[in-house]
């Protein structure tokens, strides 16, 4: 296992939360109107109301916090997944729970339209777990060894299966135009509702994940390694699949069906923090969320006063990305 510390861990940690932070700032200015740094200090501190600052509080502010959290939960989902499968191409998007959760969405917009935020969100969940247990029971078949190659086919096979539902289910119902609205991958319309019911989820999701950390690190070297050191395989995968599960669900009810955010992220930060789960997981919160923010921000600038979805702004930085951690075997920034 290495430890890429030359510099120690807590600077570049600093150093992501201080970038982070500037990001933040940032999207908040940059926009169809633009803000002054002045109005978004009053408008955190709430020490004056004018036009922009009722902008910033009340658009721009829950949209933000919402895509940081998004970012955060998809980076360490992300990294909790190719740890717990040992797969460096594990993301998920590519695993069937981003996709689960979208059908779970479609079938939620049909059969009860009037159901509350809340419900929702419980639907998105619950299609992430049977998007999840749909990849794995597949992955499995035929009593061989789940291997790192036919999760990744099971997953791209169980994705366009559900994919295929979710918008089967919009031509027929009528509902394609609400379904593709919400699965565009778009922050527009967040509130401070939804932000109060994701917000907890993710931050526990976050912390639980990190405080099993260390137990990510030993299963993500060897089965016989972790059982030898006295690991509860069983245990430790139920509960981070649960996490990722909660994650991916949450992330979903709210900005639709992103790809790519959990599979570059934690490539992104094995390349400086070495394959230690301890370090790999908090930077990976961190990292994901800077990066929700760049494409939230990219998506209102490219074609100002029109949005580009932020999930086209994703996929065309994270394919590349793709393509390129294949090319090289998964190794290239670990």
């Amino acid at each position: 296992m290495t430890n890429k510390r030359a510099l120690p861990y807590v600077y570049k940690l600093i150093a992501g939360i201080v970038f982070l932070a500037g990001m933040f700032v940032i999207s908040i200015m940059l926009g169809a109107a633009d803000i002054s740094l002045q109005d978004v200090w009053a408008a955190i501190t709430f020490s004056s109301v004018n036009k922009d600052i009722l902008i910033i509080q009340e658009i721009r502010l829950p949209r933000e916090i919402g895509a940081a959290l998004v970012g955060a939960a998809f980076g360490v989902s992300g990294a909790v997944m190719q740890g717990v499968t040992r797969n460096p191409l594990a993301d998920p998007g590519l695993l069937g729970l981003t996709s689960g959760a979208t059908a779970a969405l479609a079938i939620t917009l049909a059969f009860a339209p009037n159901l509350s935020y809340m419900g929702i969100t419980i639907a998105c969940f619950i299609g992430s777990a049977v998007g999840a247990i749909l990849v794995i029971i597949l992955s499995s078949a035929g009593r061989r060894k789940m291997s790192p190659f036919r999760i990744v086919l099971a997953g791209a096979a169980i994705s366009t299966f559900l994919i295929a539902v979710s918008e089967g289910i919009g031509l027929y119902f009528k509902i394609s135009k609400f379904v593709s609205m919400w699965t565009a991958g778009g922050l527009i319309g967040t509130t401070w509702a939804q932000i109060t019911l994701i917000a907890p989820i993710v931050i526990i999701g976050i912390i639980i994940s990190i405080i099993f950390s260390k137990q990510l690190t030993i299963l993500s070297l060897n089965e016989e390694v972790a059982i030898g050191l006295g690991q509860s395989l069983t245990r430790v995968r139920v509960i981070l699949f649960i996490i990722v599960i909660l994650l991916t669900g949450a992330s979903v009810a709210l900005v639709g069906n992103l790809a790519f955010i959990g599979l570059m992220i934690p490539h992104i930060v094995r390349s400086f923090t070495g394959t230690d789960y301890r370090y790999i997981v908090p930077m990976s919160a961190v990292l994901g969320a800077a990066f929700m923010l760049i494409a939230d921000t990219m998506g209102r600038l490219i074609n100002v006063p029109y949005e580009t979805p932020v999930v086209a702004v994703v996929s065309m930085l994270g394919l590349p990305f793709f393509l390129f951690v294949v090319h090289k075997g998964g190794k290239s920034l670990s």
